[in-house]
């Protein structure tokens, strides 16, 4: 009996609403579009949030990252004119003194890492050379798509081999196979023993003569004794009236400790050390693992700040409801007086304008939560930036919206159901 007094109060609040399709539809747009924008940016925030950790995950979270860097001083001697010669940045006997010093280091890997034009045939593309030991390949996230890398004996006797990625084998060898080919680097020639897939790992590496270096994809990895004895460690530039050379041993040095519960005091130590044997700032560390705690403490405060002005959206849109059904009750006073005037109960009243509330914020709540699929799915189509759709987002958004219809309905329903019959019935 209850239940059915309860369908027939449903079906007489969606009649309500159904007569007047175009209010009730502009009523509705205020919880679609709030819904939609929880959902959307959220999973817009998600998506960029996972793709700056993935990044960060690369680079490992049992390493430290030792970057060289120009000190300010050899800086500002540069902009004045005269010929100088500096020498700044991490250098082989660091190497040694972190591999015997600090505790908990597993291996070492220097990097010397130089930008040139890399030459195949008439094909040529800027990039970087990356000498570096065979041990790279444990420390960081290289994917080995054909071929080998580099080896102990390539390093031991210098020779003339890469490794190349994969996205710079696209550029010079549309049809050929880089495995039987070689490519030039100013006079030198290096035969492709591998190709690697290092997709989306760009980053900033400092390089020769340039401290800050900037994202390339274009890599090859030579042995680091064959860059060594090929490039040197001295940089000559020359402009009008002025010449300037740098010598810069390494650019860089990761370090991978054996326990990643260690990185931190890791950190620290060599930290320490650094200072000790360098009088000028000419170093920098960066660890992984801080970068990921620090990145998932963004995500979090992000998702707040981007759920906080998506459900701004929401209470616009549940005053609008409010504001419409103020505006109903007004309208059907006559029709309440009837109904009191028949029996029915003032709780009645109540449960047909909470129902024709809840029917438009669900309603748009569902409609939102299409949309709100939709927006993120040709974000990702038209863009190519990852989004991702979390399911606490869509129940979430569809509990306010759920929640917007009974807060913003029950102000309304308790003002129709205070009508008293007699008045109401003598309305026009």
């Amino acid at each position: 009996m209850i239940s059915s007094h309860f369908l027939n109060t449903v079906q007489l609040g969606i009649k309500s609403l159904l007569l007047h399709k175009l209010r009730s539809g502009l009523t509705m747009l205020g919880i679609i579009f709030g819904v939609c924008s929880v959902i959307a940016m959220l999973a817009i925030g998600e998506g960029a949030s996972y793709e700056a950790q993935e990044r960060i995950k690369r680079l490992g979270s049992e390493n430290i990252i030792v970057n060289s860097i120009k000190p300010p001083e050899d800086n500002q001697q540069n902009s004045s004119g005269r010929s100088f010669s500096v020498e700044y940045g991490i250098t082989y006997k660091d190497v040694t003194r972190i591999q015997d010093t600090i505790p908990g280091v597993e291996r070492v890997v220097p990097m010397r890492i130089i930008r040139e034009n890399i030459r195949f045939d008439r094909s040529q593309e800027s990039g970087q050379v990356i000498g570096t030991l065979p041990s790279y390949s444990l420390v960081q996230n290289v994917d080995l798509v054909a071929g080998r890398f580099l080896t102990p004996t390539d390093e031991r006797f210098q020779r003339n081999v890469c490794v190349i990625t994969e996205d710079l084998v696209r550029k010079l060898f549309p049809y050929q196979d880089p495995l039987k080919s070689a490519v030039r680097v100013k006079e030198s020639y290096y035969d492709v023993v591998g190709v690697v897939d290092e997709t989306g790992t760009s980053e900033q590496r400092p390089q020769m003569g340039d401290s800050q270096g900037e994202a390339v994809d274009n890599n090859i990895y030579i042995p680091l004794s064959t860059a060594r004895s090929r490039f040197g460690e001295m940089l000559v530039k020359r402009s009008s009236g002025s010449m300037s050379a740098e010598r810069v041993e390494l650019h860089r040095l990761i370090i991978r400790m054996a326990d990643p519960n260690a990185v931190i005091s890791g950190e620290q130590q060599i930290q320490h050390l650094l200072n000790h044997f360098h009088n000028k700032k000419d170093f920098e560390l960066i660890v992984p693992l801080q970068l990921l705690r620090e990145a998932e403490a963004t995500k979090r405060m992000f998702n707040i700040v981007l759920g906080s002005i998506a459900a701004i959206s929401l209470l616009v849109g549940g005053i609008g409801i409010m504001n419409i059904m103020l505006a109903t009750v007004t309208e059907r006073t006559r029709e309440i007086g009837v109904r009191r005037a028949l029996g029915a109960k003032r709780k009645d009243i109540i449960v047909q304008f909470l129902i024709e509330t809840i029917v438009l914020s669900i309603g748009g709540g569902i409609i939102g939560i299409l949309l709100g699929i939709l927006v993120p799915v040709c974000v990702s189509y038209f863009t190519e930036m990852k989004t991702i759709i979390t399911a606490w987002s869509v129940f979430l958004a569809f509990g306010i919206s759920g929640l917007t219809g009974i807060i913003f309905g029950i102000y309304p329903a308790s003002q129709a159901a205070k009508l008293d019959p007699i008045d109401a019935l003598r309305q026009e």
